[in-house]
């Protein structure tokens, strides 16, 4: 895994920090966690968007985002276990790995 696909792993993660803190902040400096994780979250991004397609960087973040929250809500905070949700994510992120390998495929071809 090079760099830029690591910045993207790390800002979908930070991703779910932040998002998590939108539902669950009370105080000052939960809020400030907050901000300061979707500032880093963004910085990422657009660190690792500048060099691979930003399609698909958006794609691979937002579904680690989104399978990451869902299921920090099943395991930390107690929502309920649903097998069709925990199904649809599963699917998604199969789409997020395929796009990946998909994506350094097509680098791999443009570099030779």
């Amino acid at each position: 895994m090079n760099k830029n696909w690591l910045f993207v792993l790390l800002g979908g993660i930070i991703e779910v920090v932040w998002v998590t803190g939108l539902k669950h902040a009370h105080t000052w400096e939960a809020w400030l966690g907050t901000a300061a994780a979707i500032a880093a979250s963004f910085w990422l991004i657009i660190e690792a968007s500048r060099r691979l397609p930003v399609g698909t960087v958006y794609a691979v973040f937002t579904g680690i985002g989104t399978a990451g929250t869902v299921l920090t809500e099943m395991l930390v905070f107690g929502e309920p276990f649903n097998w069709v949700k925990t199904i649809l994510i599963a699917m998604l992120l199969a789409g997020v790995v395929g796009l990946k390998l998909i994506t350094d495929t097509q680098h791999e071809e443009a570099r030779s």
